[in-house]
């Protein structure tokens, strides 16, 4: 699934507009309508709504959420934000169809103006969308901050009010949830704007498919459909010896259970054979523990891995998960890696390692995949500002060794020489 620009977005838009032979406003109905379905089947209806809108395209999707909420039951109340000196004609046709339906909007022309809200159950939040291009100020900022403060659930529609698409936010709406319209947004899945987005929602608001194919973008959502075709199904008479063998090494005097679960999940994965190359300290407990597993050890070590030597011909291999950082390992991983040919994910250790070695990187095969953890991610690219710099500063280490950086973390980011993919 494609995750795309707020001037891509834009661009969706006004072809699904073309595309289907529809008015702005009447596209500003389909998300209005599926954010209100999302709001009615997840909230009781005789909760107190109050919805906040600004002046623009969002803030008109705002004020129509408003109205088919009061038509569905909800008691509602709407309030506009004027931080425009001028209003969208969609939002203006929105607030003439919901003073005819019953809502009253009113405006706010100042913090002054901000009403007590204490007998509200829930806020909407629409005053800013996607094409927000400052950060806030003046009144926005300051009803922002009020709203921030209410201790009040609050959702927003889209993106919350304040947040960036493309670069570090200070001042955002802290939502409790955010409901998206149907395409993903990059800023949206970052750890630096968790207090921002909330729980993440999205609802289909039925853009054009040609619309979004037609769509260039370097960045992409996965999620389990994505994912599907990628699973091959066992053959009926295939064997062990079909399905590939993987070798895992690491392992080290008291860290045996990192390289333990790898092979465990690398037989879960689906390889065929999975062999385990650990110190001598490690070859009874993963042989108790894992007895799937085939292990060959370190004879020149009990507590460390000081050689890495072996006979059998891995599909691929994994190194680095508990291997600590002695200095006969580190000789060990440079002359194997000035060796290795195959298909290598390097982890843990052997990442600390590379950090201390940057000169090494060098060494590592083609299309490599390297896991950090966020310090490990640090060791090997420095420091980074905010996340919008970590995803570049990752993507021009990936170019430059020709590799590929799997950020660990609640959405795990893989960045390539190209792409990034987003884990749902």
């Amino acid at each position: 699934m494609k995750i795309l620009s707020s001037k891509a977005i834009r661009t969706v838009d006004a072809k699904t507009i073309e595309y289907n032979g529809i008015e702005s406003h009447e596209l500003m109905e389909r998300a209005a309508f599926a954010f209100t379905n999302y709001f009615i089947e997840h909230y009781f209806i005789d909760e107190r709504v109050a919805v906040f809108s600004g002046t623009g395209n969002n803030g008109g999707d705002g004020v129509a959420v408003a109205r088919m909420l009061y038509m569905a039951g909800n008691t509602v109340k709407l309030y506009i934000v004027e931080v425009g000196s001028s209003y969208s004609k969609d939002c203006l046709l929105n607030i003439e169809r919901a003073q005819k339906a019953g809502v009253e909007a009113i405006k706010i022309g100042s913090v002054d103006e901000m009403p007590n809200l204490e007998d509200i159950d829930v806020v909407v939040d629409a005053i800013f969308g996607t094409g927000l291009s400052r950060p806030l100020s003046g009144l926005a900022k300051e009803v922002v901050e009020a709203i921030n403060t209410l201790q009040k659930r609050v959702v927003s529609i889209d993106i919350p009010s304040g947040l960036f698409m493309n670069k570090p936010t200070e001042v955002a709406i802290h939502a409790t949830e955010t409901v998206t319209f149907q395409i993903p947004k990059l800023a949206l899945f970052l750890p630096d704007n968790s207090q921002f987005v909330g729980r993440l929602f999205t609802v289909d608001i039925e853009l054009d498919a040609k619309a979004i194919d037609e769509a260039e973008t370097n960045s992409y959502y996965l999620t389990k459909d994505d994912m599907a075709h990628l699973l091959k199904p066992l053959d009926k008479f295939t064997h062990k010896g079909l399905q590939g063998h993987a070798l895992i090494i690491g392992g080290s005097l008291g860290k045996t259970g990192a390289v333990t679960l790898a092979s465990k999940a690398a037989l879960r994965s689906g390889c065929g054979l999975v062999t385990a190359y650990v110190p001598k300290c490690g070859m009874i407990p993963i042989q108790s523990i894992l007895p799937e597993a085939m292990v060959v050890q370190d004879d020149n070590m009990h507590t460390h891995i000081s050689a890495i030597s072996y006979s059998i011909k891995p599909s691929a291999i994994a190194i680095g998960m508990g291997m600590g950082q002695h200095s006969d390992t580190e000789s060990a991983l440079r002359k194997f890696l000035k060796g290795c040919t195959t298909p290598l994910v390097v982890d843990a250790d052997a990442l600390n390692i590379l950090s201390k070695h940057p000169d090494w990187l060098k060494y590592l095969p083609p299309g490599s995949i390297l896991t950090p953890h966020p310090k490990e991610l640090s060791r090997l690219i420095g420091e980074w500002s905010d996340d919008f710099d970590k995803i570049e500063r990752s993507r021009l280490f990936a170019r430059k060794y020709n590799i590929i950086v799997v950020i660990k973390g609640a959405h795990t980011l893989i960045v390539d020489t190209d792409n990034i993919y987003v884990n749902s």
